[in-house]
């Protein structure tokens, strides 16, 4: 098998894309794309987002120490995409997308209500790692959009019909291919 050796990449793909929510202290709104986050610890349970400093939310979350991620799906690809590129600086992207704010649990910045989950943090520490800051976040609460329940309480990926990033593209998920422990389980 024929093998290519590059240089080195973030090349981790594909990724979850989540759009970020965050409020300044006057309570103006602002929503970003990011497809480096990723979870931290199960307890206490914590997560994390890069952003780039030149990046409006960068100072928002500097300033208030508040977060969303917010997981994205098929019928949000549009706005994951659009506010991956236009700058809160500019454009009001909750208005322009028509996009509504909800309130979660926790903390002051609001989520997305289109959104299947918004995932509230608060930041614990920021560092900076080359071009972007690591935001450290616990993660204060979680909001699940009952539509997205399956008929036992748990969440419906299925359903929810969630994206993913790899390369500069947005994939859909697939089908489930296995469930955790499925390769040792005793058949019966």
């Amino acid at each position: 098998m024929a093998r290519q050796f590059w240089k080195p990449a973030n090349i981790l793909y594909p990724s979850p894309v989540v759009i970020v929510s965050c409020a300044d202290a006057d309570g103006k709104a602002n929503i970003m794309t990011a497809a480096w986050t990723g979870t931290i610890s199960s307890d206490p349970v914590m997560a994390s987002v890069s952003i780039r400093p030149e990046r409006f939310s960068n100072h928002i979350i500097r300033e208030t120490g508040e977060f969303v991620l917010n997981l994205t799906t098929r019928k949000l690809a549009f706005a994951t995409d659009f506010c991956g590129v236009k700058s809160g600086k500019d454009i009001d992207k909750f208005a322009h997308l028509g996009l509504h704010k909800v309130e979660v649990p926790g903390i002051s910045a609001p989520g997305i209500e289109e959104s299947p989950v918004n995932i509230a943090c608060k930041v614990i520490r920021v560092e900076n790692f080359g071009v972007h800051d690591l935001f450290l976040g616990e993660v204060t609460g979680v909001s699940v959009d009952e539509q997205y329940m399956d008929e036992k309480g748990k969440f419906d990926l299925a359903k929810a019909d969630l994206i993913a990033y790899s390369h500069g593209e947005y994939f859909a998920l697939g089908e489930k291919v296995g469930k955790f422990g499925f390769s040792v389980r005793k058949k019966k």
